[in-house]
């Protein structure tokens, strides 16, 4: 079981949250609202916030513009994972993935299978690393996000949780191009 070590400094990073969705609005977005309080009550800072309709190429060209920013660590999206016409958010965003996730969408349905059983399957959660910034793609109910950023994001996202996370291989995720560069 991972356990804090408060040896270690907490080491604050920078979220952005992207909630896809034809309907919602600033007012109406209870999934947004839920990962910019615990982003928040952790000690993140939430860098960026914003809705985009359910649509491949305005979901793609905000994360990406996102990708490109110094100051983003994580990409945490809401929204359009289903199966539906309009649910297109694996979609638009795994074709940015340079490395896939495959452990996140094992460990958000095994949290997701314990509170609603089998209706988990109806979630296409992904997640994976590009252009060196961590992106998580979950659904968008409030339930759902409570689930991944209490049940894994929270615990990964902190520096002091050993015996591994994310924020400790932050500033190795782009060690590829730079080895290619010294070549």
């Amino acid at each position: 079981m991972a356990s804090l070590n408060e040896k270690r400094p907490f080491i604050a990073v920078g979220i952005a949250i992207l909630t896809i969705s034809d309907t919602r609005t600033a007012e109406t977005d209870k999934s947004g609202d839920t990962l910019a309080e615990r982003i928040s009550e952790a000690g993140h800072r939430l860098v960026d916030r914003a809705i985009v309709p359910d649509d491949r190429e305005k979901i793609a060209a905000r994360v990406k513009a996102w990708t490109d920013s110094k100051d983003i660590d994580v990409v945490i999206t809401t929204g359009g994972t289903g199966f539906t016409g309009r649910d297109v958010t694996p979609e638009a965003l795994e074709p940015l993935f340079e490395k896939r996730m495959e452990g996140f969408s094992a460990i958000f349905h095994r949290i997701s299978y314990e509170k609603i059983g089998t209706a988990t399957i109806q979630s296409r959660a992904t997640a994976g690393v590009a252009n060196s910034t961590f992106i998580f793609v979950l659904p968008g109910s409030p339930g759902a996000c409570r689930d991944a950023w209490d049940g894994i994001l929270k615990g990964q996202l902190d520096y002091r949780s050993a015996p591994c996370n994310f924020v400790e291989i932050m500033p190795r995720l782009d060690e590829h191009l730079r080895r290619g560069a010294a070549k």
